[in-house]
C-alpha cells in the first residue's frame, strides 16, 4: 500500500512510501515501515513529521533525519557524555548498558539514551542502543561530522569523548 509522510511543519506531504501493510496495520508500524522504505529510496526524511514510529531493527546507517521532530536533543551533548561517562567505573564499552537504566554503567551509546531520558529510554527499546544514540547525536549535534565509535576500547573511547568536549567547550 502506498503511505504519505508528511512534514511537520507544513503538513504537506513529504513522500510517499510502498509498505507492505493493510488498513487495519497500526499507524506506528506504518510510519516505521515508511521511514524503512525511505532509507532504502534515499527519500529526505528531514522535516517528516515521525512520531510514534516503530523503528526496531531498522537499519538506519546513512539515512537523512536531522530534523525528525521525536528524536530528543542532549543540551551540551558531549560535554554531558563525557561527564557521565568518565566517572569511576562509568563506562564498559563491552556493554550496552551493564546494570540496566539504573545509571551506573553503560557503554557510550547506552550513556546517550540514557542521558535523554524517557524518549532516549524508548527510542532504545524500539530501535536498540547504537540506532538510538546515532540519532540522538546527530539531532543534538546537527554539525558532528561522523557518529563516533561505538564498539572502539574504554579508552579509545573516553579520549574521543573528551576530544569533542573540549571542542564543544570552545
Amino acid at each position: 500500500m502506498q503511505f504519505e509522510i508528511r512534514n511537520r511543519w507544513t503538513g504537506a506531504v513529504q513522500f510517499t512510501a510502498e509498505i507492505d501493510a493493510t488498513y487495519d496495520t497500526p499507524r506506528r508500524v506504518k510510519i516505521g515501515l515508511a521511514v524503512k522504505w525511505a532509507r532504502r529510496t534515499g527519500a529526505d526524511l528531514r522535516g517528516a513529521d515521525l512520531s510514534g514510529a516503530v523503528l526496531r531493527d531498522a537499519d538506519l546507517s546513512g539515512a537523512v533525519l536531522r530534523g525528525a521532530d521525536w528524536i530528543p536533543v542532549i543540551p551540551n551533548i558531549h560535554t554531558a557524555v563525557y561527564a557521565a561517562a568518565s566517572q569511576d567505573g562509568a563506562l564498559d564499552m563491552g556493554n550496552w548498558h551493564t546494570n540496566g537504566f539504573c545509571g551506573t554503567t553503560h557503554c557510550r551509546a547506552g550513556w546517550v539514551t540514557h542521558l535523554a531520558g524517557d524518549a532516549g529510554r524508548v527510542m532504545d527499546a524500539l530501535m536498540g542502543t547504537s540506532a538510538a544514540a546515532a540519532l540522538i547525536y546527530a539531532k543534538s549535534d546537527p554539525k558532528l561530522e561522523r557518529v563516533p565509535n561505538f564498539y572502539a576500547s574504554n579508552s579509545d573511547a573516553l579520549a574521543d569523548m573528551k576530544r569533542l568536549a573540549d571542542a564543544e567547550a570552545t
